[in-house]
């Protein structure tokens, strides 16, 4: 534990963490449990509502852990995951007085007078902090993101549990390896701890996306910024699911927008934004309401989870393409091992495939098309999963290599979001455009100079 910082990961704040979990989400769980073995259908709905409300009240990790299992096919009843999954934007918000002892700890008592105005109120709530309106002196919007306290041991204490419900899931199924999942939620949820990084993820993305239009990344203002707070400026936009019914030509124009945001990065500095859900986008737009002529597109909000790769990584993901558009099984083959899977069978590599022509699907055809026909966005990959599980479970088990956990989630949720605008775009063009003459050395070498401009460290 660090002498100068009071919140570091203590042992009496890890104690208390484990106990207020349990007391929370225990009683809870055993009533759901207790539920679906006797068969009481009609408790599920309640039982959903009261394991939510527990663990949004609890915050931190946990709640952030099960927002990652409420995406998983199958994992939880369908009552269980769409309540799970309000967590993403419905967390409950912590109080003024809290704001302003918070505030006081990280700017000092004279806080409020570096702010023209500030907002007690939060403006969007999370799992591990919360957002408030603000002013600069100079009368700049801002929104400042404010960390809860004592997120580091909760955030331990935590994936303690987690590697614990882990290991249970090892010895009553084997048909995945948990251990690299564990370790990879593990990184990234420490990450988001750390807000000095996040504002370099920011600097990062407003480097590689610059000169793409339709994207906007916000400003870091440092001297508002701490360990544990972060302030940038406010992007003023509009809730992406406000235009769902809109002209066909605004949706494909917001789906452009989405697939520059999230692939131009990955092509260019093999970097992902890992954190999909429709509350880290909104959208702009100058000259009022969207018509399709005027400047239009994306906020891209939240840097807390993002993913940086080896670019052989990304080579992988080309291969893999270049090997299900024209029928290479070598090239499909040499993706795989690239990415570390191990043991690789005939059988094996046709199950991985199921996932991954799902995964391509929109990539593969050269039309314009829906990225997929008749299917909701909450049920976006579920059947190719349940595919794979079930294959899995007579010709596996199988170790997913850690990198998947995000980038898996991240693909999943982009797909979503097109279902969400039901875009009709031609997927297989903007790809190619994507990697047109590709090299992992030129990628090597633009993800080097763009890290190290941000200041974050190469990948391992």
């Amino acid at each position: 534990m660090s002498a100068s910082d009071s919140e570091a990961n203590r042992f009496s704040a890890r104690a208390a963490r484990y106990a207020k979990v349990g007391a929370n989400v225990g009683g809870v769980a055993a009533r759901m449990a207790g539920a679906r073995l006797l068969g009481r259908k009609g408790e599920d709905v309640t039982s959903a509502a009261a394991l939510a409300q527990a663990l949004g009240g609890l915050k931190g990790p946990i709640m952030k852990v099960a927002q990652l299992l409420a995406t998983v096919p199958d994992l939880l009843p369908p009552e269980y995951a769409a309540e799970l999954q309000k967590l993403q934007s419905e967390a409950p918000p912590m109080g003024a007085a809290f704001v302003k002892r918070r505030m006081a700890a990280e700017l000092g008592p004279q806080w409020q007078s570096r702010f023209g105005q500030f907002s007690l109120r939060p403006a969007a709530a999370a799992s591990l902090g919360q957002v408030h309106r603000a002013e600069s002196l100079d009368g700049t919007a801002l929104a400042c993101k404010l960390q809860y306290p004592d997120m580091q041991s909760a955030v331990e204490a935590d994936l303690k549990q987690l590697e614990l419900a882990f290991a249970l899931h090892r010895r009553i199924s084997s048909v995945i390896d948990t251990r690299e999942i564990g370790k990879e939620i593990g990184d990234r949820v420490r990450e988001e701890l750390d807000y000095t990084r996040e504002a370099k993820h920011a600097a990062l993305y407003a480097d590689v996306l610059k000169g793409i239009e339709t994207v906007r990344v916000p400003v870091v203002y440092p001297d508002l910024s701490t360990k544990r707070l972060l302030t940038q400026g406010w992007l003023e936009g509009e809730k992406i699911l406000t235009f769902t019914d809109g002209p066909l030509e605004v949706r494909n124009r917001l789906a452009h927008a989405m697939f520059q945001a999230w692939w131009h990065p990955f092509s260019s500095a093999a970097v992902i934004h890992g954190d999909p859900h429709l509350g880290n986008y909104t959208v702009f737009s100058e000259g009022g309401e969207p018509k399709g002529h005027e400047p239009m597109g994306i906020n891209l909000l939240d840097y807390g989870c993002i993913r940086i790769f080896h670019p052989r990584f990304v080579g992988g993901v080309v291969d893999l393409y270049k090997g299900l558009l024209h029928g290479d099984e070598a090239r499909i083959v040499h993706a795989y091992e690239s990415w570390g899977f191990r043991n690789l069978t005939r059988e094996l590599v046709d199950i991985l495939n199921i996932w991954a022509r799902f995964i391509y699907g929109p990539l593969l055809e050269d039309r314009v098309r829906t990225v997929a026909d008749g299917v909701k966005p909450g049920e976006y990959g579920r059947r190719q999963a349940f595919e794979v599980h079930r294959a899995l479970k007579e010709r596996g088990p199988v170790t997913v290599p850690r990198e998947f956990v995000f980038m898996d989630r991240a693909a999943v949720g982009l797909g979503a979001v097109f279902l969400h605008l039901r875009s009709e775009l031609n997927y297989h063009r903007l790809f190619e455009a994507q990697i047109d003459r590709f090299s992992l050395d030129d990628l090597a070498a633009r993800q080097h100079a763009a890290l190290e401009k941000a200041g974050l460290p190469q990948p391992a």
